[in-house]
């Protein structure tokens, strides 16, 4: 069973329905659910942390946009705020979720696109220094492996491999091991993709720099669901997406941050009209803006971000704190039921049982549970499954409640019973 002492839930007892709906009472958070549209048919959805569920309110928003905001306004939307989204709703992402002070975060592209402009960024800048060597963890998530592999191609830079336990994660002490004079850049996932482990930030982020090194975050997994701070950890970048925990819907815009004391030194290489200086000049030449407005290249996705808007507002109301303080107890929750109703048919753990070192999930195994989720999903059970033989228990606490996570687990239980 979980350690209580660290991860207090409610004993098991025979009455689980009883556990849960004693745990939804005593929820702060439980008004939120109300919040969010419900999905005809499904019993629990339990994949928050690949998507978010939509806001009744994304839904009324969009169509006042589309009818009001561009359909009255039409091109006059620019001078009255469209232009500068990506920088304010950056901001508000910073203060919301990220412990970033005002003008270090954007809004813009896909993950994978911001990810290697800041890469590609720090690892110019460091060659300039003779640094040459990216440090990147085996298990990180692929596409962060995939665009740094690019890169080394480019600029003929060398990959450093740290090999990584996908039920552990990467270590302050295997990072010291991996960093040295030529490195130029250590790229991590905050929190594992695969297990959910939370990596010791802070530690991994003044273990680099005391080698020379530059840090690059993936938050993907951490955003709305772990507190981040960015600002007290001297980090040097982030990256992560808006469609999980934020909400903002399938392929929503991306965030990037990049510390203050680094904007007038890093350079991204895809030079577009938005990140320069003056964009409705249509001046020769590009000049790169001052500020962070230097990571953004093509015309913003002023659309595609009041999904997001409507995200980052919820996470304003409810708060980080509150969030992460409930994403621990539905964890230990997802993990109690896991050493009651899936032990004893082989089914294992491979995520931490510290709440300090677990993420937004809860990953388990068995050889067979690909097509145990197959069946899940065919009965309204929607988790997911990470080759080659996990299941992902994505918890999303402003819409998931524990009566929905004991539903999922009861059908899980009942799938790898057969």
């Amino acid at each position: 069973m979980t350690d209580r002492s660290a991860d207090p839930t409610t004993d098991l007892g025979t009455d689980l329905a009883a556990v849960a709906a004693g745990l939804d009472a005593e929820d702060p958070l439980a008004g939120y659910r109300d919040r969010f549209l419900p999905a005809d048919g499904v019993v629990a959805y339990l994949d928050g942390n690949s998507l978010g569920r939509p806001l009744r309110a994304t839904a009324e928003r969009m169509e006042r946009f589309v009818r009001a905001d561009w359909g009255t306004r039409l091109i006059r939307g620019w001078d009255e705020g469209w232009v500068d989204r990506p920088r304010s709703l950056g901001d508000r992402i910073g203060a919301a979720a990220l412990g970033a002070a005002p003008g270090q975060v954007v809004v813009a592209d896909s993950t994978t696109v911001l990810l290697y402009k800041l890469a590609r960024a720090a690892v110019d800048h460091q060659a300039a220094a003779g640094r040459r060597e990216i440090v990147v963890d085996t298990d990180n998530f692929p596409t962060d492996r995939y665009v740094l592999e690019g890169i080394a191609a480019e600029r003929g830079a060398v990959l450093r491999w740290i090999t990584t336990d996908p039920a552990s994660g990467v270590t302050p002490e295997q990072v010291a091991a991996a960093v040295g004079p030529d490195t130029a850049l250590v790229l991590l996932s905050h929190v594992a993709y695969r297990s959910g482990f939370l990596a010791d930030a802070p530690a991994i982020t003044r273990t680099a720099h005391d080698a020379g090194a530059l840090v690059l975050w993936d938050l993907s997994h951490s955003v709305g669901s772990v507190p981040v701070r960015l600002d007290a950890w001297g980090a040097d970048l982030a990256v992560g997406c808006g469609y999980k925990y934020l909400n903002g819907g399938p392929g929503a815009p991306a965030f990037g941050y990049l510390a203050a004391r680094h904007t007038t030194t890093l350079r991204q290489p895809i030079t577009g009209w938005f990140g320069h200086r003056a964009p409705f000049a249509m001046g020769p030449g590009h000049e790169p803006a001052p500020d962070v407005r230097a990571l953004l290249s093509g015309t913003p996705p002023v659309l595609a971000s009041v999904p997001l808007e409507c995200g980052v507002e919820l996470l304003e109301q409810a708060g980080i704190d509150a969030v992460r303080a409930k994403s621990v107890r539905l964890t230990g929750f997802a993990l109690d039921l896991a050493d009651t109703l899936l032990a004893p048919h082989g089914v294992t753990v491979a995520s931490p049982r510290d709440p300090d070192r677990r993420g937004g999930h809860v990953t388990l195994r068995r050889e067979d549970l690909a097509q145990v989720n197959a069946r899940l999903w065919e009965r309204g059970v929607i988790p997911d499954f990470r080759a080659p033989d996990g299941i992902r228990i994505g918890l999303a606490p402003l819409s998931t409640s524990f009566a929905e996570v004991l539903a999922g687990m009861t059908a899980l239980a009942e799938e790898v019973a057969r």
